[in-house]
């Protein structure tokens, strides 16, 4: 009976030695939250910081499924050096929770599974109290987001998802930030930013006459205009024509979703004339000419506005 007495004990000190031990910094990375894994890391300690102060560790802490892209501590000195932010302690609440939702999915999505494209994140931009801001992927080389941050280790597994460290911190997006992202949006670029344009980047990038609503045009569409007017190049439209263009696109003072269109909806641009939105058949744009786009790409959120991609450029 003695023996038996001692062996169970020894068993019992056994158990609960195996029970203290999963609850220290000794336990399988897979079997922790991402708020845990991210508690533990010396190259996070600055994102668990921003996660405290923007009070998103219960949320992190709990049961899901999320994707996370994580800053390095390297990625938040960058941040707020540019931002002209003493330390995290400068940051608002407020703005530093939207930050911070910005780099989060609602599902968990492996390396393996990322595809170039867009998605939304939990956050929301200064456009719409209701609608999540999308995130434009592009796997052609790496993973690179929003046309900006760079993922340096992926695939690191918690329990409620997967963490994937960043070597930025990924801004709220704004029409300039998904703009400039979408290889498919070059020649539109390479139009706002022509040296007898306007101050596109400035106007789209920025709050004043926010939010808008933006038309884009791709760059088959851009190439199709080339080919409809006889011009050689981007470069050969002339100036009056390029910028009534490009503001003809653009509709100031709305954040218009794709579930706002309706058909024959009248639409007044920023550069004063009105085209027609139709939505018999899919959603299409009779501009001032009579010439007809199809919208293809519907609802890119962006901070200060939103974007729908059109197959041709619009004419005033």
């Amino acid at each position: 009976m003695k023996k038996l007495i001692k062996i169970l004990s020894v068993m019992f000190a056994i158990g609960f030695a195996t029970v203290s031990c999963s609850n220290n910094d000794d336990e399988p990375v897979m079997s922790q939250t991402i708020y845990a894994i991210a508690s533990r890391d010396a190259e996070l300690t600055s994102l668990k910081a921003a996660i405290d102060k923007a009070g998103l560790a219960a949320t992190l802490d709990a049961t899901g499924t999320f994707t996370v892209f994580a800053p390095s501590n390297a990625a938040f000195t960058s941040f707020l050096t540019a931002n002209g932010f003493a330390s995290l302690n400068d940051v608002p609440v407020a703005a530093l929770k939207e930050i911070l939702l910005n780099h989060v999915l609602a599902a968990r999505v492996t390396s393996g599974e990322i595809a170039t494209g867009y998605v939304s994140t939990l956050a929301k931009g200064g456009a719409s109290a209701t609608r999540n801001l999308s995130m434009f992927i592009n796997k052609s080389s790496g993973v690179k987001i929003n046309g900006m941050v760079n993922v340096t280790a992926a695939d690191i597994l918690a329990t409620n998802g997967i963490i994937h460290k960043t070597d930025a911190v990924i801004g709220l997006p704004t029409i300039v930030t998904h703009a400039l992202a979408n290889p498919n949006f070059t020649s539109l670029v390479a139009a706002l930013t022509r040296s007898d344009m306007p101050n596109f980047v400035s106007i789209l990038g920025g709050t004043a006459s926010s939010p808008f609503t933006v038309f884009a045009p791709t760059n088959a569409a851009f190439a199709s205009l080339l080919a409809e007017t006889g011009l050689a190049n981007l470069a050969a439209v002339p100036q009056t024509l390029l910028e009534n263009a490009l503001k003809y696109h653009v509709v100031a003072g709305a954040n218009v979703a794709s579930t706002a269109l309706t058909n024959n909806m009248p639409v007044t641009t920023f550069q004063g004339g009105m085209f027609t939105i139709t939505t018999t058949g899919g959603a299409k744009i009779t501009d001032a000419n009579n010439r007809v786009s199809n919208i293809i790409l519907t609802d890119v959120q962006c901070s200060n506005g939103i974007i729908h991609a059109i197959d041709k450029v619009l004419l005033p």
